[in-house]
């Protein structure tokens, strides 16, 4: 088995394929099916069908920043419509089907981006069914300038003459609009009409059902005699592996928690408590603090600190797996990760032709030569599907509602090089704005707070002395999925108390800022 493990998702549930064309949107066309119950994933355009593993009961062509008509511009592999099965194109995706039937496709003379109202023309199409005279959303400089060869006109808006086509005798639809995004009123809907009316595709895609179906594929990956090596955080979505992990084998199941000298204040022992005591996982405690900070000792560009920690992280499991000796002579040959699945989009550039953003060490920085097979039970998981998931294998609410922390933890919110003073002044810093978020009754309200160590040095006032010391950045995000994020709205007597904390109590901190940057254009952390 390679580092990346293959979905075997798929081959259970009816799924509805995603070929991505690097839009913004896609992830949100993923969640929107599965929040009808329905499964789906998402590969790149330029995926070969002669190479899928499995069949999908449809496949929906996302939106795109490219024009179909410029020479470079991504195209969908032809052998999709031998699939036999029916086909949605969004945006570019429908421009892509005039392409491919025509190619009358134009820059249109109007950019069209914002609501809309859509008339729709033909009531009979399944596609519409309940999706009347709606407003819809239209993001799009290119549209189609005549009608494909064997298509028909459904539905069209004022600035698009063929706002949604259908074919006349196959089951193969294109609109102009994004259904995925909230601002299309009945979006959900036809997207339910595709997906379940038209595809066929079951609505059993729920966390009970994966349970059942992720622990028989677990101890078939594992079989009956080989053990497994966890990497554990404290956090959720490693505690949920290592508990779903546990229920599939058991006691061959072993919890490492690594303490790198840039976690979190009292962690170690809050670990210890959850995992071993509460949870009943076999753990070891492995304190790696000063091999982690040796080895950062210099290195202030953030790729290059994931890499450290990342390549680390691997070696000094490899070290603690070498000293586990299972009684019946097995061998451990499987490395745990929580990895979800906005990890894999945000990181893999193969999810489609976009730019990679920043590696999670969940999925980048390994060791080509790493000896321990990769098992990642949560990769095709968002973050909401993990913690009803870590519910219903009876994990504490207060570690399923936990913010998550990077793997790379306070590294990378210490901007610029990082010493053991540097992590210091973060942690605590980052502890007393946890715990004023917590006495606020905000902590659930908030999907991810945090204090980052700035690289600059400010003028402050102390007492009758003049002081010249460092800046503490806060951040907190409203979010669903984590591919996009809002800053949230904390009252000034909030920030207020929490500045003054900060800056009274942990040394070294002279002036405290608040970041009010969604995301997009920024990321939720600084590095």
């Amino acid at each position: 088995m390679s580092q990346k493990e293959v979905s075997s998702v798929p081959s259970v549930f009816n799924t509805i394929l995603v070929l991505d064309f690097g839009s913004q949107y896609s992830h949100l066309i993923i969640r929107r099916l599965r929040e009808l119950n329905v499964y789906a994933e998402m590969l790149p355009c330029t995926q070969k069908i002669s190479e899928l593993p499995w069949k999908p009961q449809g496949v929906i062509l996302s939106g795109g920043p490219f024009s179909v008509y410029e020479e470079g511009s991504p195209h969908v592999d032809h052998d999709v419509f031998k699939l036999n099965v029916p086909i949605l194109g969004i945006c570019y995706g429908m421009q892509e089907l005039a392409w491919i039937n025509g190619k009358g496709v134009s820059r249109g003379d109007k950019r069209e981006y914002g609501p809309a109202t859509l008339n729709v023309q033909d009531n009979a199409c399944p596609l519409f069914t309940g999706v009347d005279h709606s407003q819809v959303w239209m993001s799009h400089g290119d549209k189609l300038s005549a009608l494909p060869t064997g298509f028909t006109t459904v539905a069209t808006s004022d600035n698009s003459p063929y706002a949604a086509i259908a074919h006349e005798s196959e089951k193969i639809y294109g609109i102009q609009f994004h259904p995925e995004v909230t601002h299309t009123a009945k979006g959900t809907q036809l997207l339910k009409n595709f997906a379940v009316t038209i595809c066929g595709a079951a609505q059993n895609w729920t966390m009970e059902n994966f349970i059942d179906t992720e622990i028989k594929r677990i101890r078939a990956l594992v079989g009956p005699t080989a053990e497994v090596i966890g990497a554990v955080s404290g956090g959720v979505d490693s505690t949920v592996a290592a508990k779903l992990m546990k229920e599939a084998i058991g006691e061959r199941f072993h919890a490492i928690y690594v303490d790198n000298g840039v976690m979190r204040k009292n962690e170690t022992v809050t670990v210890k408590k959850t995992l071993d005591e509460g949870l009943g996982i076999n753990l070891t405690v492995v304190d790696a603090g000063d091999e982690f900070l040796g080895k950062l000792k210099g290195v202030t560009d953030p790729e290059k600190k994931r890499k450290i920690i990342g390549n680390t992280f691997i070696e000094v499991f490899e070290k603690v797996a070498e000293g586990i000796k299972p009684k019946d002579g097995s061998e451990v040959e499987f490395l745990l990760q929580g990895t979800l699945y906005p990890d894999v989009i945000e990181s893999i550039s193969f999810k489609g032709p976009s730019q990679t953003i920043k590696t999670h060490h969940n999925v980048g920085g390994l060791l080509e030569n790493m000896k321990l097979k990769l098992i990642e039970p949560l990769r095709e998981l968002f973050k909401d599907e993990v913690r009803h998931l870590g519910e219903l294998l009876g994990v504490p609410e207060d570690l399923v509602w936990r913010h998550p922390f990077p793997g790379p933890g306070i590294a990378i919110r210490v901007l610029g090089e990082v010493t053991p003073a540097q992590v210091k002044i973060a942690r605590e810093a980052d502890y007393i704005y946890i715990e004023e978020i917590k006495k606020a009754g905000l902590y659930r309200q908030i999907s991810q707070a945090f204090a980052c160590l700035l690289p600059v040095k400010s003028v402050g006032v102390m007492g009758d002395q003049r002081t010249y010391e460092q800046v503490i950045a806060l951040r907190a995000i409203e979010t669903t999925d984590f591919m996009t994020a809002d800053w949230f709205v904390f009252e000034a007597a909030f920030l207020k108390k929490v500045a003054s904390r900060i800056v009274n109590e942990v040394d070294g901190v002279a002036r405290v800022t608040y970041d009010i940057t969604s995301k997009p254009p920024a990321t939720v952390e600084w590095e």
